[in-house]
């Protein structure tokens, strides 16, 4: 029973899926103003696109694509933690994330 749900689940269902976390991403970093919020969606958006490049090399049976999959896994982990240095040093020096109050850098 399971398995018959499962196998009806095809690659466009996978790519609605990715596009609909990447809208997400984009929404938040539009929308919102905190450095957090605007550094997750950014990394929501890396994720959609590394899940939409494995979709495609999972229909065209190319096995070379994952070794590319996770270097862009690794240099979104460091991203993420270069920029969570930025933000908390950042917080300590003004006490705040919030991208649009983070005009100048000096005090």
């Amino acid at each position: 029973m399971l398995n018959d749900v499962l196998f009806q689940v095809g690659y466009g269902h996978f790519l609605v899926l990715a596009a609909m976390l990447f809208v997400i991403g984009v929404g938040g970093v539009i929308i919102r103003r905190n450095a957090l919020i605007i550094m997750m969606s950014i990394e929501l958006m890396l994720n959609a696109a590394n899940m939409t490049l494995l979709i495609f090399a999972r229909m065209w049976g190319d096995v070379s694509v994952h070794s590319f999959a996770l270097i862009v896994i690794a240099v979104a982990a460091a991203e993420a933690a270069v920029g969570l240095a930025i933000v908390v040093a950042v917080f300590r020096g003004r006490r705040h994330v919030d991208v649009d109050r983070l005009n100048t850098l000096r005090n």
